[in-house]
């Protein structure tokens, strides 16, 4: 992996040189820096929690230059870095702090008139689902986190685009660890990761699929055997339809090579559907559901489970929206609910946040939201990007 040290200074390198790569460039040049970054500010608090007060702060300082070739090929690099800081405590009681400051993306690419190659610690993502997303392999997006923040993972990617609209990928990772979506061991960093997809369109919508192999391990888990390394082989197919209503479906086998108990495979499968209501300013309405199966055999369905989640988002005007999410697991019974009231400033986004969280959130995954508490409670934010 990376050394984080020397990934920030060449961040920091970059960006003192960012405002005399802004006067050199001229519109003709094939030259183009751009710095830019969000600054984002937020606050929590949460009764029923023993540390029920939280403050934190994040900054995303991001530098981007491309270079574009006679022939319309470009070369480009993004580097950006993640420094953050945060408080929970009870006042005059109690208090954990946490805070750094890491890489966030650093990759470089090039890209053709059908191609693209992309190499470095970079955000990849696929897959139809909104909320229940079988598909979340490389990702910790929380659907309801507004600023959609997540952590990336250091790779090589390829893709390939057809004039019929298809598009092909291709993957190799190294170097990343930790759990992601709903993986429930840890990668091995030291043995490399690869897959690819094929996305191509079919009447009315579109049809992917997908493998991926990784290698894991049980170190972390009581209560099932221990390996090391354990071969683990991803299957998924994935579709999305824009009829009198939007259709789509995520369906996902995961089997281990080794035997973990009911963890040797997985089985998740989500279907949606959404539709906008000629209301006002247009209600949109998004509905999903998944099931999800761990079993010691496949398709067996001896451990299932089930959980649905909607959406609701309706712009209240030009410059105010609200939208209300919530998720319900059907065997534990745990109900969440989140809303969100969203305001454009000139310059700022503010949110006011509502939000009620059992103590186990079946259907989310693993997820970057920050400070997701138990119970009840309201969260302020106010982002700033320039």
């Amino acid at each position: 992996m990376i050394n984080k040290k020397l990934a920030i200074l060449v961040l920091l390198t970059f960006l003192s040189l960012g405002v005399k790569a802004q006067i050199d460039t001229t519109k003709k040049s094939p030259h183009k820096f751009e710095f830019d970054g969000q600054a984002s500010a937020y606050t929590s608090y949460s009764p029923k929690n023993d540390l029920d007060m939280f403050i934190g702060g994040r900054y995303l300082p991001e530098l981007n230059y491309s270079y574009t070739f006679k022939n319309e090929s470009m070369l480009d690099f993004e580097t950006s870095a993640n420094m953050y800081g945060s408080v929970l405590f009870h006042p005059f009681n109690n208090s954990k702090t946490d805070g750094d400051i890491a890489p966030y993306r650093i990759w470089g690419r090039f890209t053709g008139k059908q191609y693209e190659f992309r190499v470095g610690l970079q955000k990849i993502n696929f897959g139809t689902a909104v909320m229940l997303r079988p598909l979340q392999w490389f990702d910790e997006v929380d659907p309801r986190d507004p600023l959609q923040f997540t952590t990336g993972v250091y790779g090589v990617l390829g893709r390939y685009y057809f004039l019929n609209n298809a598009n092909i990928w291709a993957w190799a990772l190294y170097g990343n660890e930790n759990p992601r979506g709903f993986e429930l061991m840890k990668n091995n960093r030291d043995i490399p990761e690869f897959g690819g997809r094929l996305q191509f369109p079919v009447p009315r919508g579109e049809v992917g699929g997908t493998y991926h192999h990784r290698n894991t391990s049980s170190a972390d888990l009581q209560g099932f055997a221990f390996y090391d390394n354990i071969p683990e082989n991803r299957y998924a197919l994935d579709g999305k339809w824009d009829v009198l209503i939007g259709l789509w479906f995520e369906a996902v086998h995961i089997n281990k090579t080794k035997n973990v108990g009911m963890l040797t495979n997985q089985t998740y499968l989500t279907l949606g559907v959404d539709y906008t209501f000629g209301i006002g300013s247009g209600l949109n309405v998004t509905l999903e559901s998944m099931l999800l199966t761990y079993d010691k055999k496949a398709f067996t369905f001896e451990n299932t489970s089930n959980v649905t989640a909607t959406s609701i988002m309706y712009p209240l005007g030009f410059f105010d929206n609200i939208s209300a999410m919530a998720y319900y697991a059907w065997e534990s019974e745990n109900f969440s609910f989140f809303i969100n009231y969203e305001h454009q400033f000139k310059k700022l986004t503010g949110y006011i946040m509502a939000y009620y969280n059992p103590d186990s959130q079946s259907g989310m995954g693993t997820t970057q939201f920050e400070n997701s508490f138990s119970d009840p409670g309201v969260r302020l934010m106010l982002v700033y990007n320039h």
